[in-house]
């Protein structure tokens, strides 16, 4: 979590150009070399595509900056948000969105997964900063993709796992890497997603597309099949083509404190097993639509330093891990959260990382916090859009900007690869994003994108 000043303009650049036009009160964007080289002062020209979700939410934190266009495929579902920006140019295609709109500087990508990578790397491309919600990506290479395309562009990035930019994620990562609970060699990771339907085939039935819905371009790179209203606005996340499952949806959250505490990187090793509910029977079949109704997923990671090797468990589904044995009785378990085991203690938290404690509760008492040592992002979690604005206009790197994220995502997203092969202990090779042992499991390392599209 070091964070470091990017690259932008210099002091000594920035003088000599403030001097040139001392006139000004704020430096117009057009001295200073346009997007990617914006003054603290100005403000930026942002682009939000897929805006009638969580886009809407990502867009109004962006309030501050110039909202200069929005782009959905989807206008009905978008409307309320076209409405209350007014003065933004409203676009269906994206490509051609950035092809004609010249002024933007930064665009803000919450499609659906299977859309990230095709939006985020047309807008780097351009020169445009990206923010990007979580997944990161739907695929493990699509990833790598996206965190090579940003060194290569030099541009600013963050992913929209927010509680990546909380003070208590940073308050783990210090109380564990001070041995607060001694080496930690076991992580459990739950969540009580899904709450849309998993488990199911593909509908037979062919509606026809509702008016306003550009359902090719919704499609994108994904293979073409029949609209169906299971699919969208939300459900979307269940379906093998277009999201990343339970994994996806919650594992940048709940799994960030893990990644950043112990400075995970690749695993080395994953395995996994799983149910499908047909009928409110638990049973199996090969469902090669859906990701299953519940699964749990091991990674297994290597030592790092001095940081011991350490095992990783994902639950899902309703699934959760056994109750600890010393944690004192009258205390839940979150629906959703961590627990970290260590040789000298262990420590609990929340979805987002909220609510850290040791425990037993003793122990937590008992304990002297060290000195805070990560950089704090102003507004925390309600900051994190402002935290990628600033790292825009040449402040400090984003929080979660795709060198963390990137290969973040990579991990949770990997996990799939075990659900779609499960009981297998499949091996793994990070850098070269290759299984080792299993030719048949690499099928869902890249995807197959649909003709007249790619990265």
């Amino acid at each position: 979590m070091t964070q470091s000043k990017n690259k932008g303009l210099s002091r000594r650049d920035f003088v000599g150009a403030a001097a040139a036009v001392a006139a000004f009160t704020v430096v117009p964007r057009h001295v200073l070399g346009g997007a990617g080289n914006t003054a603290p002062s100005d403000k930026l020209n942002i682009a939000g595509v897929g805006v009638g979700g969580m886009g809407q939410n990502n867009v109004a934190k962006c309030a501050s900056e110039n909202i200069v266009a929005l782009c959905d495929v989807d206008a009905k579902y978008a409307a309320g948000v076209f409405e209350k920006y007014p003065n933004a140019k409203k676009w269906t295609d994206y490509r051609k969105m950035l092809d004609e709109q010249k002024d933007i500087d930064a665009v803000i990508v919450a499609t659906p997964d299977h859309l990230h990578a095709v939006v985020a790397m047309a807008a780097m491309q351009r020169g445009k900063h990206v923010y990007v919600q979580k997944p990161l990506t739907r695929s493990v290479w699509e990833a790598r993709m996206l965190t090579e395309a940003a060194r290569k562009y030099k541009v600013q990035t963050q992913m929209g796992n927010q509680g990546h930019s909380s003070e208590e994620l940073r308050l783990v990562s210090e109380w564990i890497q001070d041995g607060a609970i001694g080496n930690v060699t076991e992580v459990h990771c739950w969540t009580n997603r899904p709450v849309w339907p998993q488990g199911i085939d593909r509908p037979t039935e062919t509606p026809p597309v509702p008016e306003g819905l550009d359902w090719d371009l919704w499609i994108g790179p994904s293979p073409m099949r029949p609209y169906n209203p299971i699919y969208l606005p939300f459900n979307w996340r269940a379906w093998i083509d277009f999201g990343a499952g339970a994994l996806g949806d919650m594992g940048c959250h709940v799994m960030d404190a893990a990644f950043s505490a112990l400075k995970l990187k690749y695993p080395v090793s994953v395995q996994a097993s799983h149910s499908w509910e047909v009928k409110q029977m638990w049973t199996r079949f090969d469902n090669k639509e859906t990701y299953p109704s519940a699964e749990i997923v091991h990674y297994q990671f290597p030592a790092r330093g001095n940081m011991p090797a350490v095992k990783l468990h994902w639950y899902d589904g309703g699934i959760m891990p056994e109750r600890p044995d010393d944690l004192e009785a009258g205390r839940s378990i979150p629906e959703s959260g961590t627990i970290f085991v260590g040789d000298k203690g262990k420590l609990i938290c929340d979805t987002y990382c909220e609510n850290p404690r040791i425990f037993p509760e003793s122990k937590m008492k008992a304990y002297k916090r060290p000195a805070k040592t990560f950089r704090r992002v102003k507004g925390g979690v309600d900051g994190h859009e402002q935290d990628w604005i600033s790292a825009c206009k040449g402040g400090p790197v984003a929080s979660s900007n795709f060198d963390y994220s990137g290969p973040f995502t990579e991990t949770v997203v990997m996990g799939n690869l075990a659900v779609l092969n499960p009981e297998k202990v499949l091996l793994w090779d990070g850098e070269n994003m290759k299984v080792t042992n299993d030719e048949k499991a690499n099928a869902f390392v890249k995807p197959q994108f649909r003709e007249g599209w790619s990265l």
